[in-house]
């Protein structure tokens, strides 16, 4: 067993293998040799000793990377590169454990959730004027869909009587039919009660059993909400490529960054398994460790 305590040593040990044992090319041992040293960058930045890092580092550091525009190809050669990389070092007896093991495949490998601050969500949701019908519509569904993470399409398919403003709750059909409570807040819920008494009326044209109404009296099309919610955006100073789902991640993080748990988030968000919602805890964590090196005294 070989003294691998150095991290240039043992890539270096990990490159030779790879090339006497395996026959890879040049040009193969150079891309493992740029992934690797990406990871001892992050892992130095983060603090970290390399042969002490975990699973979870390993994660943070790949959604670092998908962040920064990796592509697809890129990031399954990356976990390629980590899982061969551990499962030498796992033979050499350098690590005990194999950290890379239970890493998925890439294509269950997405960027982290854009979202946006609280700050910047408040400033979104007071650019619709009330002082007229369609203001008042658009502040409703911005609040609706920021304070209960909806779909698009789940918010865009709301009945009237799907809403309890009394209770403060909503009855929503998700995805395979399932249906879901999810509460809503007060902001939100004052802005249906007056999106109901104020403005439905007046762009209601027939009969119709959808909560939300364009100018023409028809049901909103996803086409219609997004170039609704692009508008303001641009308005807000925000990013031009904001999306529905912008305000369904940002829903998540915020109440995970205020201490709601896991399971709660998921149920809300309607998630039919929990590892889908976990995908929102690096986002808070990452967000919790730049605060404490921030403000610790001795981070």
């Amino acid at each position: 067993m070989k003294n691998l305590s150095r991290a240039e040593d043992a890539l270096r040990v990990f490159l030779e293998f790879l090339s006497v044992e395996k026959g890879l090319s040049s040009n193969t041992l150079l891309s493992y040799s740029q992934d690797l040293k990406k990871l001892f960058l992050f892992l130095q930045k983060e603090k970290k000793p390399w042969l002490k890092a975990g699973e979870e580092d390993l994660i943070k550091f790949i959604h670092e990377q998908s962040r920064s525009g990796l592509s697809s190809r890129s990031l399954a050669r990356l976990i390629s590169s980590l899982k061969s990389y551990y499962k030498f070092l796992v033979g050499e007896g350098t690590v005990r454990r194999n950290p890379a093991a239970n890493l998925s495949s890439p294509k269950s490998w997405f960027s982290l959730p854009k979202f946006l601050t609280v700050e910047e969500v408040e400033t979104l949701l007071n650019q619709p004027a009330e002082a007229s019908a369609r203001g008042i519509r658009d502040k409703a569904m911005l609040e609706l869909i920021y304070a209960t993470g909806l779909r698009v399409t789940e918010l865009l398919t709301l009945k009237p009587e799907d809403i309890n403003l009394e209770d403060r709750f909503l009855l929503c059909v998700g995805k395979g039919g399932k249906e879901r409570i999810v509460p809503i807040g007060g902001s939100a819920s004052n802005a249906v009660r007056r999106y109901l008494s104020q403005a439905r009326p007046f762009l209601l044209k027939n009969p119709t059993e959808f909560l939300f109404l364009t100018s023409r009296g028809k049901a909103f099309t996803r086409q219609g909400f997004w170039k609704l919610l692009r508008a303001y955006a641009k308005k807000a100073g925000l990013e031009p490529k904001i999306s529905p789902h912008t305000l369904r991640h940002s829903f998540a993080t915020h109440l995970l960054e205020r201490g709601a748990d896991l399971r709660s988030v998921q149920l809300m968000l309607g998630h039919s398994q929990i590892t889908t919602t976990q995908v929102y805890t690096h986002v808070s964590r990452q967000r919790i460790r730049r605060l404490y090196d921030k403000y610790h005294p001795r981070a």
